[in-house]
This record gives structure tokens, sequence and C-alpha cells, in this order.
């Protein structure tokens, strides 16, 4: 009945997955692909069925209860074929920055997984930004409008399994306006005594080397005033602030022109009140609410994420803590505490990231611990002399479905615990059992 069940369900999703991507959810809007396989479903009359609510479940709870690492972040996991399963990570990204998306995956073919991005505002409902083709190319999200906190969902199609790699990374969303330029003076600073502060970035660089467009757009005034001498304003396409090039020894544009990023705008000096002073551009950017710190704009250091050290071996296995720890909301000694861990619990490792493993709990509860801190299944813990006829559960929960009647005699090894509840074995057939009070373990 099973294997009929099971037959059933690939058949179907057989038939969605050669569904178009422009179907009928598409005729009013665009959709991203993740809401048009839930439409499939849904068409199909599948999330009626227990399987399709597992799967809509998993997607929202996901982003009810995400992690929370910090980036630049990668990690390695895995998707089992067993169940619907859905992963979410919260960051923070900057204004000014460009947060990257790169997704590998193996099989390529028959493994697909949705991958959306969104932005999680205190007090306000979560709005879908971005999301990447199901084809798995890298997509790129700019931070224009403040510092903010992102959602990063992950989750395969019903009954396909595989392994993934994920890097999530940030840069600048502007080019680097002075080849070879250094940044010495910063936003904030004090300026005439303290009576006003920089409101932008001074770059050094020789005199007359030429100050470049950050980005394409159009130049919207050329001038001249007392406190920047010459400059130049671009306003960059689709961008609702303008950049402001000060200090300029000539000016090499002007205003209604169109320039590509990397265009000569004009040359560094130092005019208006930098008379006399290093030659340097005095980057600034003005949007409706006035001026912007450009640092996260610009800065062309790019850090990459911690190779990851833990062993990937243990990908979608089964595993128990070695000693009694916290399981953290991220990968990091120093993030909030989820839970307290007694040795010996059982876990299933997801991913890995660095030295950390994320894992689940058997009642769904996921977080991470350190990738030293798990040890295999391979060697038993103790045996259990069953003394009265009991059920060998699917899960540590008493309302689960039975595998089997335990009988008076039989024999179990035990290789972790959760809660009130020993995982164990019987020859070939594994499950959970109520730890006796008067066994000691």
């Amino acid at each position: 009945m099973l294997l009929f069940v099971r037959k059933t369900y690939l058949f179907w999703f057989f038939i969605l997955s050669s569904c178009s991507q422009n179907g009928p959810a598409g005729l009013f809007k665009k959709v991203s692909p993740h809401e048009q396989y839930a439409s499939n479903l849904r068409d199909a009359g599948l999330l009626t069925t227990a399987l399709g609510r597992e799967w809509l479940a998993a997607a929202e709870k996901s982003l009810q209860n995400p992690l929370t690492v910090s980036i630049p972040y990668m990690e390695t996991g895995y998707f089992p074929a067993s169940q619907a399963m859905a992963s979410a990570l919260r960051f923070q990204a900057r204004r000014g920055t460009k947060i990257s998306i790169d997704f590998s995956k193996k099989p390529l073919q028959g493994f697909t997984v949705y991958i959306d991005l969104w932005e999680d505002r205190k007090g306000e409902n979560k709005r879908l930004l971005a999301y990447a083709d199901t084809n798995g190319a890298a997509f790129h999200y700019e931070v224009d409008d403040r510092d903010a906190f992102y959602i990063l969902r992950l989750q395969p199609e019903l009954l396909s399994a595989g392994e993934y790699t994920l890097s999530i990374t940030s840069g600048p969303s502007l080019a680097f306006p002075v080849k070879g330029g250094k940044m010495q003076s910063f936003w904030g600073a004090a300026r005439d005594a303290g009576a006003r502060q920089h409101e932008g970035i001074d770059i050094f660089a020789p005199k007359r080397t030429p100050a470049l467009a950050v980005a394409d757009g159009v130049i919207n005034r050329v001038g001249i005033n007392n406190l920047g001498g010459k400059v130049v304003f671009l306003r960059p396409h689709k961008k609702n602030f303008s950049i402001y090039y000060a200090h300029l020894d000539t000016q090499l544009v002007s205003g209604g022109q169109s320039v590509k990023v990397g265009d000569t705008l004009g040359l560094v000096g130092n005019t208006g009140n930098a008379r006399g002073g290093s030659p340097h551009l005095h980057l600034g950017i003005y949007g409706s609410g006035g001026a912007i710190d450009p640092f996260h704009f610009i800065d062309p250091v790019l850090k990459k994420p911690q190779p990851i050290t833990s062993k990937l071996t243990a990908l979608g296995r089964a595993y128990r803590t070695s000693t009694a720890g916290k399981l953290f909301i991220g990968p990091s000694r120093s993030a909030a505490s989820v839970a307290s861990l007694e040795a010996n619990t059982f876990v299933r490792i997801l991913s890995a990231s660095s030295s950390w493993y994320k894992v689940a709990l058997p009642d769904g509860l996921e977080g991470y611990l350190p990738s030293g801190q798990v040890r295999t299944l391979e060697n038993s813990l103790d045996r259990y002399r069953v003394t009265a006829e009991s059920p060998l559960l699917d899960k540590p929960n008493d309302a689960t479905g039975s595998k089997r009647k335990l009988t008076t005699g039989d024999d179990l090894l035990v290789y972790a615990r959760f809660q009130d509840y020993m995982y164990v074995k019987l020859g070939e057939l594994d499950g959970w059992v109520k730890t006796p009070k008067a066994a000691g373990l």
C-alpha cells in the first residue's frame, strides 16, 4: 500500500514539474517559483494530503522561526526525500551593500530547491523581495533603503533529495570611485572645530587622478560652490539618491550627460575649502532625507565565509550529543541559547557551517552545535530488556504510530535519548520506547 501511495505521489510530481512557470497563477501577477509550485500542488489537490500540508506548514514555520547567522556565511546541507522540510536563515545587512546568494546542488537533475529572500522588519509583515530561478543561478539584492534584517528560505520539492552548498555574502553596491585611492576621513568626523560633521568620505589620491562614475546614470548637475569647489552630481539609474563628487581639479562631464560605471567624471584636486591641502575626492550621497553614509556603498573589502571544517559525512544522519550543552540559535557561542541538552541527546545533522552543525531535535526544534560535541550512533550506550508489552514508537511521542508491539523479554540496544524516551534498536528495526523510571537511563 505504501509503495502504491509513493508511486501515486511521484506520478503527480512528475506532472507538476512539467508545468509551465507561466501557468494560471502568472496571468495576473508575477509569482515566484515557490508560489507557482504551491499553486500547482493546490490545483492537483495535493495540499489536502498529509504530505502536501506538511510541505506548506514547513514553509511557513521556517519563516516564523528562522535561525540567525552573520554574513558572510556558508553551509553545506542535505534535504532528505522522506519528509517535507524547509530551512530559513535570518541575517542583517547594511544600507548600501549588495547581498549575493550563491547556491550549488547535487544531483543537478531531479533535485529542485526554491530560494526566496524576505525582508523582516519589526512590526511589519514579512515581504518577499527576490528569488532565485529553479536552475540555482546566483542572484543579488541591493540594500538601498536602510539597515534591515532579511530571511533567506530554502525549500526543496516534495520527494526530492540532495546535497547543497549555500553562500551568503555582501559587498558594495557601487564601484570604487578612485583607482588606488585611500579612504582616510570618514562620515561623522568633526569639521570647523566641531561646528558641523563630515557628510561623506574623503578618498586621497595624487592630483589629477581620474574620479570615476560609481554606477550607470545621468549627470544631473555640474557646478562650483564654496565648500566643494568644482563639483559633479551623478544620479544612478533606478536609485533614489545622487552621488556628490567634490574638490575636483577639473570637471570632464556636463549636465544631462549619460555615463557608464568607470567613466571619468573629473580629476581629483583640492578646490573649495580643501585649497592648500592634500588632493582628494570628497564623495557624498544624498537622498530625499538628506546625507547618507557612503562607506558601505563603496567599501572594496570583501569578506569570505569561514571554510567548512565539520565532516560532511554526517549530513542527514542521526547522531547523539557527547556532553551536556546548549543548542544555539546561530553558529556562535555568543548566540542566544534555544535549549539545554543532556549528554546522549538524539540529533539529526541538517547542515555544516565552519566548525558547527545545524541540527534538528526529534520534536522539530532546530539550532547549532559545535561539531565536536556530537558522536555517531555506531556503538550502543546500554541494553534494556522489555519487562511488559509496550509499543515501539515511530517518534518520541505517545501520540505517534507504533512500528510493532514489544513483548516481555525483548532485548533492546539503547543508542540515544530525548526527554522521557530512549532511541533503541531491535535487530534491524529502530524506534522509540518510554524510559522506565527504574531503568536509570
